[in-house]
C-alpha cells in the first residue's frame, strides 16, 4: 500500500522579503498518532480560506533581519474554522539561493464543529534548493475549552493569492 500523501504549498516570506510558492506531495508522517484514535474520539477534516499578514521585527541582537529574522502572524481563518491565529515566525536563509527555513508557534482560536476554544500550531518549513516541505502540527494537550484533547495537523494550499486549510483533526466525543 502506498504512503498516505498531502498536497502542500509552502510559502514563506521570508526577512528578505522574498516569497517562494510551489506545490508537491510529500509523504505525511506515518507511524503511531500523537492521539491514537478511540471508540471515544472522532477524525474530522476542517477546510476553509485564510488571510494572513505578515510583519517583521526589528532587527536585534538575536536576529539580523538579514540571515535571521522574526516575524510576527495574524490571520483570519474562515470556512468551517471560523477565528484568528496570532504567532511569532522565526526565519533563517541559506547561503545557496533558494534554500531557508521557518519555525512557528500560532495559538488559533475559534469555532469549529459546534465547539469553541483555542489550540497551539507548531510549523517547520525548509526549503533546499527550492525543493519544500512544510509540517504544521497541534501540539499535543494545547486544546482548551471545547477543543481539549485535539490533535491533528494543518496543510496550507495557496493558489495564486488565496490561501486555503485543510486540517485533519481528532476530538474527543461530546459526552
Amino acid at each position: 500500500m502506498p504512503d498516505p500523501v498531502v498536497t502542500i504549498a509552502l510559502g514563506v516570506t521570508l526577512a528578505l522579503g522574498t516569497s517562494s510558492v510551489l506545490q508537491h506531495r510529500a509523504p505525511m508522517l506515518t507511524g503511531a498518532p500523537l492521539m491514537p484514535p478511540t471508540e471515544m474520539s472522532m477524525s474530522m477534516h476542517a477546510r476553509g480560506t485564510f488571510e494572513v499578514q505578515i510583519a517583521p521585527l526589528p532587527a536585534d541582537a538575536y536576529g539580523d533581519a538579514t540571515t535571521l529574522g522574526r516575524m510576527t502572524i495574524d490571520k483570519q481563518f474562515s470556512g468551517d474554522l471560523v477565528g484568528t491565529g496570532k504567532g511569532q515566525m522565526l526565519t533563517g536563509m541559506g547561503t545557496v539561493k533558494g534554500s531557508a527555513a521557518y519555525s512557528a508557534i500560532e495559538r488559533v482560536t475559534g469555532t469549529m464543529a459546534g465547539r469553541h476554544g483555542s489550540f497551539v500550531l507548531q510549523h517547520t518549513g525548509i526549503m533546499a534548493k527550492g525543493e519544500q516541505s512544510l509540517v504544521i502540527t497541534i501540539v499535543p494537550d494545547s486544546g482548551t475549552e471545547g477543543f481539549a484533547g485535539i490533535s491533528g495537523t494543518l496543510a496550507i494550499i495557496i493558489e495564486g493569492k488565496t490561501h486555503s486549510y485543510d486540517l485533519e483533526y481528532s476530538l474527543p466525543s461530546v459526552p
